[in-house]
């Protein structure tokens, strides 16, 4: 039986690739018609030249340029490579998607910011003693914020093998004296009711008393620097001087279908009264 030919415009059509593309592919090599007409110069094709065309698309999504798609197709690419290149393209793809829905947050916070100045304050601030307690919790410098999780995933892996009850909610605190996008000295950790002994990764250890301001956030972890601000003011208007390192305690965090504005998260920030000095 013989296979049905397609005039390009139907093979375009068939394929979702314009025929300009087409016709381009042909002058270059890429893709040759299945069959030209001598007399009318019409360019014909045929199913079976589908799965070429398919990996042409693939590579060129992938950013490879024509002269390297045609290197690859010569040295015959197999399907596992072409998925796993594609796999990792989409994986490229969806974290800079995340990155963006991120940015666009934090565009939202900053206009909610700038439209109620002026106006009554929308976080509380309040001051409270925190007595010490019994920690595990693991320190490290990690990429960015965002890896944060990988810290606390470790964390409770390892208390859960050792049956160590925990008696409060999980918290981070930042040891930089400064916001860093890259590299930053982060510290998940979480409150027990009795103690461990140390790992190569994990401690035990106690968490000193103190006197911090603190305000409750509900939202996104993207727009937390509603609440830092809230606090930085109230502490300069309130005489005090802030210390590192700060802690985020996640009353309300991430859970199987939980939307993100329902995210409850209360920030810390250890203070005292700034001294006054005589003249």
């Amino acid at each position: 039986m013989e296979t049905p030919m397609f005039k390009i415009g139907d093979f375009s059509k068939l394929s979702q690739v314009s025929s300009k593309a087409l016709r381009y592919y042909d002058d270059i090599g890429l893709l040759k018609p299945a069959h030209v007409d001598r007399f009318t110069g019409y360019r014909y094709y045929t199913v079976d030249q589908l799965p070429r065309l398919n990996r042409i698309v693939a590579l060129k999504e992938l950013g490879f340029a024509l002269d390297q798609i045609a290197q690859l197709l010569a040295d015959d690419i197999s399907v596992e490579q072409l998925q796993g290149m594609l796999l990792l393209k989409q994986a490229e793809i969806e974290r800079h998607i995340e990155s963006e829905q991120q940015r666009l947050r934090r565009v939202q916070a900053r206009l909610q910011q700038i439209t109620r100045e002026n106006t009554a304050p929308v976080y509380d601030v309040i001051t409270k003693h925190i007595e010490e307690i019994a920690i595990a919790s693991i320190r490290e410098h990690i990429p960015d914020y965002t890896h944060v999780g990988h810290l606390f995933n470790a964390l409770f892996d390892y208390l859960g093998e050792q049956h160590i009850v925990t008696s409060g909610p999980p918290f981070v605190r930042y040891h930089d004296g400064e916001y860093r996008e890259e590299d930053p000295d982060v510290e998940a950790g979480i409150a027990l009711e009795g103690a461990g002994e140390d790992t190569e990764r994990i401690l035990f250890s106690r968490l000193s008393a103190m006197t911090v301001a603190t305000t409750i956030h509900t939202g996104h972890y993207d727009t937390l620097f509603l609440a830092y601000g809230a606090l930085l003011e109230w502490i300069e208007a309130n005489n005090y001087e802030m210390h590192i390192p700060n802690r985020e305690m996640y009353l309300r965090g991430p859970a199987r279908n939980r939307n993100p504005q329902d995210y409850v998260t209360e920030v810390q920030i250890p203070i005292r009264k700034r001294t006054i000095l005589s003249k």
